[in-house]
């Protein structure tokens, strides 16, 4: 009968669905395992430090007053940070596109670092996995397709390496001891509501102009100029995450809440919108 041999042949795509599946699970793991070795090598001794009030003199008046409001003092510093996420991307900034995505993040801060570990559902039964990461100094972005068949696998340029960077540097509001003065920061005051942090990583240097509340909190952050691959090459565009929904978590006061975007021409593009499910924080001491 014809609808035995349909039967036949939805069971064995059926099948090979869920071996595909299985197998690209395990690679995937492992590609993971793999960078979060990476990221711990390029990691060097972190002393034991807190945060001192005495370290806000000579900062910008919105900078110390947002210190004095997400930390208390000696709240021992973040040596690394664990995140997870769960929220919507959007696949298509022309057409528009969300899908749901749950992921999980990995942050180092003694040399910069981060691996974003996500599965976007496109459909029921169909995800595609993503590593967004920025490791030793270089920029990752690989996709594919049940972990096994590649979408995506994009050149660590210096340009790649700058955008991966600019994103740990925004990102810094969720783990915000980094952004007390150090080598690595530096602020440069430019009214009562904004401020602009330089960080620098090796030879590489952005800049990230930060909006800061009448709650002395950050809920919005800017760079003019980041790389957005457009036919295959990166086109410098304005970029802006915003945040919001302050709650302290081990004695820090971050947003749970946000959103990034492009600025294009025709308005604030969005493409990431999250909120942070569970976030856990070793310290330096």
């Amino acid at each position: 009968m014809w609808w035995k041999v349909l039967l036949i042949v939805l069971l064995v795509g059926v099948i090979v669905v869920l071996a595909a599946a299985g197998i690209g699970s395990l690679r995937w793991k492992s590609r993971t395992a793999s960078l979060l070795e990476r990221l711990e090598a390029a990691q060097g001794n972190f002393p034991s430090q807190a945060y001192d009030p005495a370290q806000l003199e000579g900062l910008p008046d919105p900078v110390a007053r947002y210190f004095r409001t997400v930390l208390n003092p000696g709240q021992p510093l973040v040596k690394r940070a664990k995140i997870d996420h769960f929220g919507t991307f959007n696949m298509n900034l022309e057409k528009t596109q969300w899908k749901p995505f749950s992921s999980h993040q990995w942050v180092a801060v003694q040399r910069p670092g981060f691996v974003w570990n996500a599965r976007i559902n496109m459909m029921p039964g169909l995800a595609v996995r993503v590593h967004d990461a920025y490791v030793a100094g270089k920029g990752i972005l690989t996709a594919a397709l049940f972990g096994l068949i590649p979408v995506a696998d994009e050149e660590s340029t210096r340009e790649m390496a700058r955008g991966e960077f600019m994103r740990w540097c925004m990102e810094a509001v969720w783990y915000p001891t980094v952004l007390l003065p150090g080598p690595g920061v530096r602020w440069v005051g430019v009214d009562d509501h904004h401020a602009k942090a330089v960080f620098t990583d090796g030879d590489l240097e952005v800049e990230i102009l930060f909006h800061f509340t009448s709650d002395n909190l950050i809920d919005r952050a800017r760079s003019e100029s980041r790389g957005r691959m457009v036919n295959g090459k990166a086109l410098p565009t304005p970029w802006e995450g915003r945040f919001w929904n302050y709650s302290r978590r081990q004695g820090i006061l971050v947003p749970l809440n946000g959103d990034v975007a492009w600025i294009l021409p025709e308005g604030r593009k969005t493409y990431w919108q999250g909120r942070i499910e569970s976030l856990a924080y070793t310290f330096s001491r």
